[in-house]
């Protein structure tokens, strides 16, 4: 699969887990997010490819039928799913993979990538979580309604996380996803690859 790294990131709706991957590719090199796959419908604001890649029901249940999702969920009646040709095709490039997933698609990829390294994003109060909601504007009262109840079942599983961020300030919670990242890029294993010819000359009695 090459010699990338697997980040899986889960938080409820709301909690600002987009805008957080968003801005930290954004200021980290080989670092890119396995774009899912959906059958739900784009928002205003989302372009084909960039936010989703979006498909029909019928042709992401063909794809099941080829065993093409790495993993997929059923998530308020639409199916989302990461496609093993993406992130194989990524992590070859020697590239550090995100996988922004609900805790459902967390579980699957633990069991199939046990070194995947997982993050659970928190927001600080249920309150501020609503009113974030309400501001994003792209759902009803009913859908904040439903979001806010499927939150609690969301962050009921944040145990099974390696890593807890809370999502109070923003730069402080992206600076905290930096740290982690940083951080596996320095274990030994990492930094023998990437710099196995600078290591092998500084064993080297010659020079």
């Amino acid at each position: 699969m090459g010699n990338g790294n697997i980040y899986v990131i889960s938080a409820p709706s709301g909690a600002g887990k987009t805008s957080l991957i968003d801005a930290l590719c954004t200021s980290i090199p080989s670092l890119d997010v396995s774009i899912s796959y959906t059958t739900r419908e784009p928002r205003l604001h989302e372009k084909n490819g960039q936010h989703y890649h979006f498909l029909k029901m019928q042709e992401f249940e063909e794809l099941l039928a080829q065993d093409e999702w790495l993993e997929y969920a059923n998530v308020f009646g639409n199916y989302y799913g990461t496609s093993k040709t993406l992130l194989n095709k990524q992590l070859k490039n020697d590239i550090d993979v995100l996988l922004e997933l609900d805790w459902q698609g967390a579980q699957q990829i633990r069991t199939i990538l046990p070194k995947s390294t997982s993050i659970f994003i928190l927001p600080p109060s249920k309150m501020i979580l609503k009113e974030r909601l309400k501001h994003r504007g792209t759902d009803t009262s009913a859908i904040v309604e439903r979001r806010l109840a499927e939150a609690t079942k969301e962050i009921s599983h944040y145990a099974e996380y390696d890593y807890l961020i809370i999502n109070d300030i923003f730069d402080t919670a992206l600076l905290q996803l930096k740290s982690i990242i940083q951080c596996h890029r320095l274990t030994r294993d990492r930094q023998y690859v990437d710099h196995h010819a600078l290591i092998q000359t500084l064993l080297n009695d010659d020079e």
